[in-house]
């Protein structure tokens, strides 16, 4: 095994037990370590095998949240059909856009999730909202207008998403936290996928890379959620730690993809 497929496994086990502590925000780490520790030399090809993995990982995590029926489907269907529509969009805008200005771009995007896991998250909201059809002419506008647009950013950037698409339910729906996080995970997986397939079809996916980052995953995931229950006092430390670090690389990779364009 190489010094690039165990980096890549490392890279594999962070996003995982970032997920598994905190519970989300992992996937914006995956394009950076695939660039920076593993060395892969295209922004685009970091950008596509990434959400292959990002794709994957958010199924595994909708069907354990479909199992504590988390989960509002109707909303959640509606919110990921329209997102599919605009990440296939925003997927082939972003291979349009210079790679280092896009590695640019996604520094910006890295900054402001970090500072969007810093807001103290309401779980407030309606528990027993649902789509149907008495409903639908007050929720459907929101879910697609939503959808659309979280997609399109999505798509564009390869990420899954899950700190616009969470708002973006909690905005369209009035759903609380608990509900908007596990039905989110349905669109983060299909966002990723429209992504992936998008970026495969230009074979931009590395995938023996995918699949290692995928398997690191999975052993990070398992041990960050042993560690999350060990830690639970402190999760609100981590959090911290962890917009930390993302802003901060979100500086560093922004800074480079500006002096490369200068150049």
């Amino acid at each position: 095994m190489s010094v690039a497929d165990l980096a890549t496994l490392f890279s594999g086990g962070l996003i995982g037990l970032t997920l598994g502590v905190i519970g989300g925000g992992g996937s914006i780490l995956a394009v950076p370590l695939l660039l920076y520790v593993v060395g892969v030399n295209s922004t685009h090809i970091a950008i596509g095998t990434s959400a292959v993995a990002v794709a994957a990982n958010a199924a595994v995590g909708a069907l354990f949240h479909a199992r504590a029926h988390t989960v509002k489907w109707p909303c959640a269907l509606v919110f990921a059909a329209a997102g599919v529509t605009g990440a296939f969009i925003g997927a082939a805008v972003g291979k349009a856009v210079n790679g280092q200005l896009l590695l640019a771009l996604f520094g910006v995007v890295m900054v402001v999730v970090g500072l969007s896991t810093l807001r103290k998250k309401s779980d407030s909201g309606d528990p027993d909202v649902h789509l149907d059809t008495q409903s639908a002419r007050r929720l459907m506008p929101s879910l697609v207008g939503f959808g659309l647009g979280v997609g399109s950013l999505s798509g564009f950037f390869g990420i899954g998403g899950g700190f616009l698409i969470v708002p973006g339910l909690i905005s369209a729906t009035n759903m609380p936290i608990l509900f908007a996080v596990g039905s989110s995970l349905v669109s983060v997986a299909a966002f990723g996928s429209a992504t992936a397939f998008s970026y495969a079809q230009s074979g931009l996916v590395d995938w023996h890379l995918a699949a290692l980052l995928l398997s690191g995953g999975v052993v990070g995931a398992l041990a960050g959620s042993v560690l999350s229950r060990k830690l639970a006092a402190r999760k609100r430390m981590l959090t911290y730690v962890f917009a930390a670090v993302v802003i901060l690389v979100g500086i560093y990779v922004t800074y480079q993809g500006v002096i490369a364009l200068a150049n």
